[in-house]
């Protein structure tokens, strides 16, 4: 054995546990591979835990606008339910001029006629007017009544 100095005994016996320079030098490449693969590891990591925080990010955003259309929904629903309540039909239909019908007659399936319909009860007369005639009709006519007009009436903001 070069560059080593004799031993004797149990030091001889421990010299041969400790690694030669070739084994030195095998043991590199394994070493940086280990460095390798822990560094690789983290780089990981990191690129998962930045992943799943912008997951967690737009997931937040999701259930927000989730949670707001929920809101807009359940108020247009209330605003339906307001329109179809049967009060809310009944006063409409009489702003517009509609009267009750009155009793229905019905065709059997063989085509004959069953019952005796009867024509709807007009406690007024049915008046239909624009939405804009709608507010003049109630209200008193003007002292200057006397102001001609054009026969073509003019719509604002044409």
């Amino acid at each position: 054995m070069k560059g080593r100095p004799e031993l004797r005994g149990r030091a001889a016996r421990l010299a041969h546990l400790l690694p030669t320079g070739r084994a030195q030098a095998a043991r590199t490449p394994f070493v940086l591979l280990v460095v390798l693969l822990l560094g690789g590891g983290l780089i990981g990591l990191l690129v998962l835990n930045s992943a799943l925080s912008e997951g967690a990010f737009r997931l937040d955003d999701l259930q927000r606008e989730t949670k707001e259309l929920t809101d807009e929904e359940q108020a247009l629903q209330r605003d339906i339910d307001a329109y179809s309540a049967p009060d809310a039909l009944q006063r409409r239909a009489r702003e517009l001029g509609m009267v009750p019908g009155g009793d229905p007659a019905f065709l059997g399936p063989d085509g004959k006629v069953k019952g005796v319909p009867s024509a709807a009860s007009a406690a007024r007369v049915p008046l239909v007017l624009a939405p804009e005639a709608l507010a003049t009709a109630t209200a008193p006519p003007p002292a200057a009544a006397s102001v001609p007009r054009s026969p073509h009436p003019t719509t604002p903001g044409r």
